[in-house]
């Protein structure tokens, strides 16, 4: 029996976050945490992730679920399909589109679809905006084709070389939830919140040249007026604040929220890995140190 395993990458956001739902310019970079996804033929379908298995499930796995029902029109019979991820769900750092991506590309090539990388994204933006509400297609590109990539021109810049430190509060958050909470605010008070998104999106503008010229220092002081409007957005927390002021201190350029908020993770860019992981893992988060990466979904 064929098994097929492909994996993606997870993405961090220098800039960009809840703004570029409204068409302002964000940019992210994937880097070097993946989602695994093995597909095989079956008589039933079955999914196994770290959620437990279950048959199609919208609750417990509604994007893999969501997968199989956009390609079982290109094979017949059913499928198991097992997941490991170095992403925690619900992390901020692009897990459910880590495992779409991976999820629709080892379909593809379990059986010959023929879909092209741009339709494999296309496709994986769509399951996530049916299954958030709303969603931006920065995700799903980035785990597609990996590299640092400026929304939503799909500009492609050069691959930053500093260390990046994350730091996970290990507490869950929906970006569904979250979306609906800034779109609730922006409605209440329009003047003032779209000045804030749009100023989001202006950070990356003056991003895009800080990292073509490497200057890394900027870079990180640009990421902490991001994470003060993010705060303004409602999106922050008091476990993020504390990760994000400890790795400031630790000698961090910058640190900011990365993804929906609420939880999840923070990210920092530091020439002194070690020591900003220490004092993440001293204010009670999870240090992962990891970097950018070029490589997107990819057969395994």
């Amino acid at each position: 029996m064929t098994i097929t395993t492909c994996s993606a990458p997870g993405k961090i956001y220098f800039f960009g976050e809840h703004a570029v739902v409204y068409g302002e310019k964000a940019i992210a970079c994937a880097v070097d945490l993946r989602t695994r996804v093995s597909v095989q033929p079956s008589n039933d379908h079955v999914i196994s992730s770290s959620l437990g298995t279950t048959g199609l499930d919208t609750v417990r796995h509604p994007y893999i679920t969501q997968c199989i029902r956009e390609m079982e029109k290109y094979f017949n019979g059913c499928v198991r399909i097992d997941i490991t991820s170095d992403l925690a769900v619900g992390s901020g750092l692009g897990s459910s589109a880590a495992v779409t991506i991976a999820t629709l590309y080892a379909l593809s090539i379990q059986f010959d679809t023929g879909h092209t990388l741009d339709e494999i994204a296309a496709i994986g933006h769509a399951i996530e905006s049916k299954v958030q509400g709303a969603a931006s297609p920065t995700d799903t590109f980035v785990s597609t084709m990996g590299g640092v990539v400026a929304i939503p021109g799909r500009k492609i810049l050069s691959l930053p070389r500093c260390p990046i430190v994350i730091g996970y509060t290990g507490r869950f958050s929906s970006t569904r939830e979250l979306v609906a909470l800034v779109r609730s605010v922006k409605e209440d008070y329009p003047v003032a919140i779209d000045q804030i998104i749009n100023t989001i999106g202006s950070l990356s503008g003056y991003g895009e040249v800080l990292i073509k010229d490497r200057d890394y220092a900027a870079l990180g002081g640009l990421m902490d007026i991001n994470h003060g409007l993010l705060d303004a957005l409602g999106v922050g927390s008091r476990e993020l604040s504390n990760l994000i002021w400890a790795a400031r201190g630790a000698g961090a350029w910058g640190a900011k929220t990365t993804g929906a908020g609420g939880g999840g993770c923070m990210v920092a860019i530091t020439d002194h890995p070690d020591e900003v992981a220490d004092a993440i893992s001293s204010a009670g988060g999870e240090a992962i140190i990891t970097s950018p990466t070029h490589e997107g979904v990819k057969v395994e």
